[in-house]
């Protein structure tokens, strides 16, 4: 059995594609050029000027791109962004719109064949809009017309659990803690989010092991580092900005390890575009050893080092190990050491495909380093065995002590500008009853218990029917969710559809039977909602909250906040139910504040606290006291088998990953320029050893072919071959161009994330 084969896109956007050379530095002046053409070309001058010299400043907007956290507010540039900020923001900016005009000219049929780089070239949305049962087009209606037809759905249910609220990690605090509250006081727990796509399987992993699904550093403790190991990450394309901080850590002294089965040009060299070096091309070296290992390779090659650090005690006692924070703050040590000595070298090597010296002498940089932060992202995240791997990176860091101290910890890269700051709102379908007592207690309201649907639990409830409408909150679902034939025909299923939006995407055109688009102002945007100046907070990826306040005049009259909207929506579901002040809260987002102080744990006094100057760090225990909130008040020692995957002959091991011109779903153009790819997406990287051994060549065309269990094969065609570095056996290629390949069941184990970075493919001729 076969999924029909998700066609290439009916616009020639891969005609011109070529392929060139790939890049050994990152940034420096290709990257101003391209951040100013394309801000200028999309905003103007001044519109460029005001906004980006207010991106990522204590009194201006957070970037709405990667959460990687900004330096104190003194220590900031004046040109605080990087490439991909600046495309974000001139993305957002454009002077395009989607208006009534645009949608009569295109029915619902002609949008559906358009790529996804099309859509959102299209420009920003300017009024609510509705496809209606039957209808071809989506037609304008006014927001309390929207607000009326999402209440009588919901409100038509059998049950609370037929509805989906789904968050993207853009979304504010402000919205997420309402959002979530909505939610519950409606009566479900089924509010699926990004989180569930990429990092899941670091809060599960790090929740288990130390007791908080955070990372235990600070951007101080990466300057203070003497090593860095990179794992499973690509800081060029995915958070350049912390490039800047590898390069004050090079300064200071420290060592780089990388891992990663593509030599990205963001591992190699950074040519920092704010001094002299950077811009004439001297820049920073990065790496100093790389390890370019196989896919899914990462839990052995763990087990790997706790074996040598375990040796190297043995040889000198008291030299490695912190036996004294062993023995006082973590359980389980014996039988992880007995697990790590009886680990089988030979499955490493088959796992890795390193060799055992490579091993040893990247071992020897643990060793040396008295300071060690380990730094991972969704190269590690997104296999079937993440949880495992992560709960090593955990045991290594517990055995040399490397957690609660300066210059050392645990870091793991958030993709999404305030993704965990939406966890920490309360967007969780499995939230604690901790956290359900304080908001019932709040609110006066009986939270529902039952955990909800996570992300691929959502796209099965709709395909099973048990779940009726869909309401997300920002993103691009469909898109971003795997198993992309079985994901769209779900949605089709759905009696509501609702979009939170600043830009037409996928989801918009996968509609259920009725479908609204309704959208929002954003990031950089000024928000009068209520008549006064409205502000908003985000917590990046090291814990830190801080304000985020738009500058730029609305792309239209018609846009609400994200808060208004949720609010609007709020009280034509429930109405008075509950006495939630729904109404306050859309005028006064200190009123939200106010209440998430009482309910949120950490945030006492929250709307008091975002009013410091560069905001305020939320406690964490483990860095903060080494104490651990586990069951056991210890953090934990994990043990795992290593299992070595087989793939059938004439099989390769597919991962998808972001071209540099992207961010997630959102592509900002058709170029790849440290891969060394222009005009075009449909590529595949291919080792020539494997390009040999199946008889292929670079530049042949193939259609990608997944085989899973369910007996079901999924397709995606044409694509180009290109040659490149990188593990045999192991290929890769962008999402979302590649999301069809990936089953729906194929998840991460524990953490239910999708299994993006390892999906077994064969080539078939086209």
């Amino acid at each position: 059995m076969s999924t029909p084969p998700i066609d290439p896109p009916v616009d020639a956007e891969e005609a011109n594609l070529a392929v060139g050379k790939q890049k050994r530095a990152a940034a420096g002046l290709p990257a101003v050029r391209v951040s100013l053409t394309r801000a200028v070309r999309q905003m103007g001058v001044a519109k460029t000027a005001r906004n980006l010299l207010k991106l990522n400043q204590a009194e201006g907007f957070d970037c709405m791109s990667c959460a990687w956290p900004d330096p104190s507010p003194e220590h900031r540039h004046t040109a605080e962004f990087c490439e991909n900020g600046a495309k974000a923001v001139a993305w957002e900016g454009t002077r395009s719109r989607v208006d009534r005009e645009f949608f009569r000219a295109h029915p619902v049929s002609d949008l559906q064949t358009r790529t996804e780089y099309w859509l959102e070239k299209q420009g920003r949305l300017t009024e609510p809009m509705v496809r209606r049962p039957g209808g071809t087009h989506y037609e304008p209606l006014s927001w309390e017309d929207a607000f009326s037809i999402i209440g009588a759905e919901l409100t038509a249910l059998d049950s609370p659990d037929e509805a989906l609220f789904y968050t993207s990690g853009r979304a504010s605090n402000e919205a997420a803690f309402v959002y979530q509250l909505f939610a519950r006081a409606f009566g479900t727990n089924n509010l699926p989010d990004c989180s569930n796509m990429c990092h899941e399987s670091t809060s599960v992993g790090l929740a288990e092991t130390i007791g908080i699904g955070k990372g235990s550093v600070s951007l101080q403790d990466l300057h203070e580092a003497e090593l860095i190991v990179i794992s499973g990450q690509n800081p060029g394309t995915n958070h350049p900005r912390m490039l800047s901080a590898l390069e004050i850590a090079k300064k200071n002294g420290a060592k780089i390890l990388a891992i990663n089965p593509l030599r990205e040009a963001g591992l190699l060299k950074f040519d920092n575009p704010q001094n002299a070096r950077g811009l004439t091309g001297l820049g920073t070296d990065l790496a100093d050893r790389f390890l370019q290992i196989r896919s899914d390779g990462d839990l052995a090659l763990w087990q790997a080092f706790g074996l040598l650090l375990l040796e190297a005690e043995d040889r000198t006692p008291g030299t490695v190990a912190d036996r004294d924070f062993i023995s006082r703050h973590t359980l389980g040590y014996t039988e992880w050491e007995k697990n790590v000595r009886n680990l089988d070298k030979q499955k490493v090597l088959e796992a890795t495909g390193l060799e055992w010296s490579e091993i040893e002498a990247a071992a020897d940089m643990l060793l040396a380093s008295k300071r060690t932060v380990h730094c991972w992202a969704m190269g590690i995240t997104q296999h079937r065995n993440a949880v495992a791997t992560i709960k090593e990176f955990v045991n290594v860091a517990l055995f040399q002590g490397m957690i609660g101290k300066p210059g050392a910890g645990l870091c793991p890269v958030r993709g999404h500008s305030n993704v965990q700051g939406d966890r920490t709102m309360g967007i969780w379908e499995k939230a604690p009853d901790t956290f359900l007592d304080a908001l019932g207690a709040e609110f006066g309201f009986e939270p529902p218990r039952e955990h909800g649907h996570d992300a691929v639990a959502s796209v099965q409830a709709l395909r099973d029917g048990r779940a009726k409408v869909f309401i997300g909150l920002g993103g691009n679902f469909v898109a971003a969710m795997s198993d992309t034939a079985v994901t769209e025909a779900a949605m089709r299923k759905a009696s509501l559809t609702v979009h939170v939006s600043t830009k037409l995407n996928r989801s918009h055109v996968t509609t259920g039977r009725t479908a609204l688009i309704l959208p929002t102002l954003g990031r950089t945007e000024r928000d009068l909602t209520g008549g006064r100046e409205q502000r908003v907070t985000v917590e990046d990826s090291m814990s830190a909250v801080h304000a985020s306040r738009g500058r730029a005049t609305p792309a239209s009259p018609m846009l609400r906040s994200e808060v208004d909207i949720i609010c609007g929506i709020a009280r034509a579901t429930l109405g008075e139910r509950h006495d939630i002040p729904w109404a306050e809260f859309a005028q006064d987002y200190d009123a939200i504040r106010r209440r998430i102080g009482r309910v949120v744990p950490g945030c006492e006094a929250y709307a008091d606290k975002i009013e410091l100057r560069g905001g305020f760090v939320l406690p964490h225990p483990p860095r903060d006291t080494r104490t651990f909130p586990t069951k056991e008040k210890k953090a934990i020692f994990s043990v795992s088998p290593v299992e070595v995957t087989s793939v059938p002959e004439g099989r390769l091991v597919l991962q998808t990953l972001r071209s540099h011109d992207q961010f997630n779903t959102t592509i900002y153009g058709l170029d790849d320029r440290y891969r060394g790819i222009h005009s075009g997406r449909r590529v595949v990287f291919v080792s020539a050893a494997d390009l040999n051994e199946l008889g292929f060549r670079d530049g042949d065309t193939v259609n990608l072919v997944s085989e899973w269990e369910d007996g079901v094969t999924r397709r995606a065609d044409a694509f180009r071959l290109v040659e490149y570095s990188t593990p045999k056996g192991c290929i890769a290629a962008y999402y979302p161009e590649t999301n069809p390949l990936i089953p729906l069941e194929s998840q991460a184990i524990a953490s239910g994330t999708p299994t993006s970075k390892w999906v077994v493919v064969r080539f078939e001729r086209a």
